[in-house]
């Protein structure tokens, strides 16, 4: 069990900001109840998202609430964006906590097994070979496999259950049979650690994604990044139908999809409301989708873009919580941005998985310290590798579990075990 922390203390921040979101929504919600346009009138020096509880977004949260979609219209999905965002936490908690252990939150760690070099244009990348120049970032080549499964080791050591690879490629098709069966094999040897494997290759076709789920591969992930509409302003080198389409070949394949996007590309939140919409609507909802925030980097077109705030990672999480009850939701790049504070908001609305490690890709990440230290001050666990997952499709189905017991470090076995205990209590 743990210990009461005392609200005069630096580290029951996060505590005392939760606590007074549950107050404030709870006395938001009676102010809108009892005093309708007069009170909207009495506070009128209220910034505009808490003069918006209007019928139409009542309505689509209510209508919303803890269904399982696949026609959301964009203008549902703004209206939910547009919400008070206290209401909107309020609301993506309780689906959170009716399709998930709100303890639960799943460590994954991200390593570049091949960095730079890329042919492709994203703006926010420090990878593309377009602006190599100006970034300082050289090409490098496959990393060995003995140096990814040392790599992978320490990443369950330290409490990850899931570890992803990523190649600085357009897909495996620009590089050749050679370099793809290498990382092929890397899948499977992860595979047989115990962990759960995703990978992060670029486009693939049919072919190419059964290899890797016969190989053993856990989840791809393959970002649609933003909207359909704003897509051609952040790379101009593919199109979004390319993104939807190695989408297809993954779920077809029987793999478990990852897939979400980057707040921060210099789009409108019109955008972020369509880029979960179009998630959403997806013929299954993504096992997991992860919310990332541009992190600048110098060189690329994008690096004097100012990154979303916590509040705004906290918004995108809520929506996306509510528009997919029973995905995974990633808070991802850009969380080293966050205060322990913002991140407990964060969990609260929904996000139940972090990316751990010193680096995602290219870019700093928090200290495996800090993070240790916020799962204990907040009472997280981890979740267990091979978890079925609620959402999506019957890939990861947990059926590996028994094989892969002995395999899997005790103290995650006691997690999952306690979490399991909790949840039926």
């Amino acid at each position: 069990a743990n210990s009461r922390v005392d609200p005069s203390s630096p580290e029951s921040s996060p505590f005392v900001h939760i606590a007074m979101l549950s107050r404030a929504s709870h006395a938001l919600r009676r102010a809108v109840a009892s005093s309708g346009t007069a009170g909207a009138t009495a506070h009128s020096f209220i910034p505009r998202r808490l003069l918006v509880a209007s019928a139409p977004s009542s309505a689509v949260a209510d209508k919303a609430m803890g269904a399982v979609r696949h026609d959301w219209t964009n203008a549902e999905v703004e209206a939910l964006y547009d919400r008070p965002l206290l209401d909107l936490v309020y609301d993506a908690a309780s689906v959170h906590r009716a399709n998930h252990d709100p303890r639960q939150v799943q460590q994954c760690t991200l390593l570049s097994i091949k960095t730079g070099g890329c042919p492709e244009t994203c703006n926010y990348c420090a990878q593309s070979s377009s602006w190599k120049e100006d970034t300082g970032l050289k090409a490098e080549k496959l990393m060995g496999a003995e140096d990814v499964l040392a790599a992978a080791r320490r990443a369950k050591e330290a409490g990850s259950t899931r570890f992803c690879m990523g190649t600085a490629w357009r897909g495996p098709s620009q590089v050749g049979k050679g370099q793809f069966d290498r990382v092929l094999g890397m899948v499977s040897e992860v595979r047989d650690m115990g962990m759960e494997v995703c990978a992060t290759l670029g486009m693939l076709d049919s072919t190419q994604a059964r290899q890797l789920r016969e190989a053993g591969l856990t989840a791809y992930n393959h970002n649609v990044d933003t909207s359909p509409e704003y897509y051609p302003k952040v790379t101009t080198s593919r199109n979004y139908e390319d993104r939807l389409n190695t989408i297809a070949a993954v779920r077809e394949a029987g793999i478990s999809v990852c897939c979400g996007g980057i707040l921060g590309l210099g789009e409108e939140e019109k955008d972020r409301a369509s880029m979960l919409r179009v998630l959403a609507n997806l013929p299954e909802h993504p096992e997991s989708v992860p919310i990332n925030a541009l992190v600048p980097v110098k060189g690329t077109p994008l690096e004097n873009l100012e990154p979303p705030s916590g509040l705004e990672m906290v918004r995108a999480i809520a929506v996306a919580r509510i528009v997919m009850p029973r995905t995974v939701v990633r808070l991802s790049a850009g969380r080293i941005t966050m205060s322990p504070a913002d991140q407990a908001l964060a969990f609260l609305a929904g996000a139940n998985s972090v990316f751990t490690g010193d680096k995602l890709l290219t870019t700093a990440n928090n200290e495996a310290t800090e993070d240790a230290k916020m799962f204990e001050e907040l009472g997280l666990v981890g979740r267990p590798a091979f978890v079925p997952y609620v959402g999506g499709g019957a890939s990861s189905d947990g059926s590996e579990w028994g094989e892969n017991a002995s395999k899997v470090a005790p103290s995650i076995r006691e997690g999952a075990e306690r979490a399991r205990k909790e949840m039926a209590a």
